[in-house]
């Protein structure tokens, strides 16, 4: 996006006669572009632009198909329908300031939604996590909202909320396709997986057979890392980046969050899961954490250390999984 165009979108988010003094992009965004405007009376807000222009992602077949729950999160069709959904369970969500799929301001959807002033809990957590606990409690208590809240289908809450079917005829099977590709990908480009493919797929195909069907799913955000939760200044948790957001097994969500907060998960752990559901969900997880940044280090991604490393570290946990 220009300037001109983002100051034009600016003036009709945040009216009051103010003017866009500056434009900073936000840095971690992968699929969307995320820029910080600041106003002349120092009111500032947050651009979200899903544009290809803004995505580091190498295009691929089946990216547009809205039945496949993990296709990418892209439009503000699908964020409006995640903010919906979350806002009606009590979820913080950043306000939404200005909603804009009809080019009225750029060739592209975009959203104008509140900045919140505090530090990611990723953050707060490494700084302080005794001042984060409380946070973390919050956090616990959004989770269980979303738990409680039970579709009788899986896949998008755009697709699901709007009456539609999604792809396969089970999560698990859902799952089990989405790791049969990673691992093909990531077999591709590192010798060590292409080395170990075959006994990964077998254990892969036994960690399935073992899952029992269900027939209700929760709501889950689907990659809710710290990184992904704000902490406002009343210190309630505001999850953001959430297109993905799903009606899916809350296995798959326990899972991402014990991956990504380590020790720290403990205070989030829920009673009730399903062992079987996360055995197959934590190779899988490892997988698309392997093949997802090695794909994406295929494009122009910029700091290419940093998911290098996360798909090294990856790969490591995925063999080690048929050591156990």
């Amino acid at each position: 996006m220009t300037r001109e165009q983002l100051a034009g979108a600016a003036r009709t988010a945040l009216g009051g006669g103010r003017r866009l003094e500056a434009v900073e992009r936000v840095a971690g965004g992968t699929k969307k572009g995320v820029y910080r405007l600041v106003m002349d009376d120092a009111t500032t807000a947050i651009a979200y632009v899903w544009h290809d222009a803004e995505n580091y992602w190498p295009a691929a077949e089946g990216d547009d198909d809205l039945t496949d729950p993990f296709s990418p999160g892209l439009g503000l069709d699908l964020f409006e329908a995640a903010h919906a959904r979350l806002d009606a369970l009590g979820v913080r969500v950043p306000a939404i300031r200005l909603a804009d799929r009809a080019g009225t301001h750029c060739p592209a959807d975009l959203a104008i939604v509140e900045e919140l002033p505090g530090e990611s809990l990723e953050k707060l957590l490494a700084r302080d996590p005794g001042a984060a606990a409380p946070v973390m409690a919050r956090l616990g208590e959004a989770l269980e909202e979303m738990r409680r809240h039970r579709a009788p289908g899986y896949g998008k809450v755009a697709v699901v909320d709007g009456g539609g079917t999604s792809r396969g005829t089970s999560c698990e099977g859902v799952v089990l396709d989405r790791a049969l590709r990673d691992l093909a990908e990531a077999a591709a480009r590192d010798p060590r997986i292409a080395a170990a493919r075959d006994r990964l797929e077998v254990r892969l195909l036994d960690l399935t057979a073992a899952v029992r069907p269900r027939a209700q799913y929760a709501v889950v955000h689907g990659e809710l890392g710290p990184d992904h939760v704000l902490v406002d200044p009343d210190g309630t948790p505001v999850v953001i980046d959430i297109e993905g957001l799903m009606y899916f097994d809350v296995e798959w969500e326990h899972v991402f969050l014990r991956i990504r907060l380590h020790d720290a998960y403990q205070s989030l752990k829920a009673d009730g899961l399903d062992e079987d559901r996360l055995a197959l969900y934590t190779l899988a997880q490892r997988l698309s954490l392997t093949a997802g940044p090695l794909r994406l280090l295929d494009g122009d991604f910029p700091d290419r250390a940093f998911m290098a490393g996360i798909a090294e570290h990856n790969l490591n946990e995925a063999l080690a999984l048929l050591r156990n």
